[in-house]
């Protein structure tokens, strides 16, 4: 198999939690690029669902939401019907190994695990294309898409 080289590539290390409380204590909504400084100085991309949960975790959120052009973990991508609505922790190895959780999913996935298993509550995948998707998960009972919980 050729080895791809997928350029500036980065590993998420720690997360500078002061700009994020600075932007929040004056009202702000930080928008978070999943870009950071290496080392050495140069820009590296990280994987923004990593991004995310490192930035969840360290500010000791209680809830992360995820969102996509998905309607959440499902059984079968082909069909939206078969929305997953609430996921353990302890099922995500078996839903891996029966290809359920496989490609994009798995950074989603295990990176809502990292951050349940670090303190964050409840973490959702939501749906962006639908109209107030994280309201709905949020605020309601059943909710809209999936949500992983310890």
């Amino acid at each position: 198999m050729k080895k791809t080289d997928l350029g500036f590539v980065g590993e998420v290390s720690g997360v500078n939690t002061a700009p994020l409380l600075d932007c929040l204590a004056q009202g702000f909504i930080p928008v978070i690029s999943p870009t950071a400084r290496g080392e050495d100085g140069k820009i590296y991309n990280c994987n923004a669902d990593v991004a995310a949960a490192r930035a969840a975790i360290a500010l000791k959120a209680k809830r992360l939401v995820f969102m996509s052009d998905v309607p959440g973990l499902l059984r079968d991508p082909k069909n939206p019907g078969s929305l997953i609505p609430r996921l353990t922790v302890s099922e995500v190895t078996a839903l891996k190994q029966a290809g359920v959780i496989d490609h994009g999913m798995i950074p989603k996935v295990d990176s809502a695990v990292a951050a349940i298993q670090s303190g964050v509550d409840k973490v959702s995948f939501v749906d962006g294309r639908a109209p107030h998707a994280v309201l709905l998960e949020i605020f309601t009972d059943q909710g809209v898409g999936t949500e992983v919980v310890l």
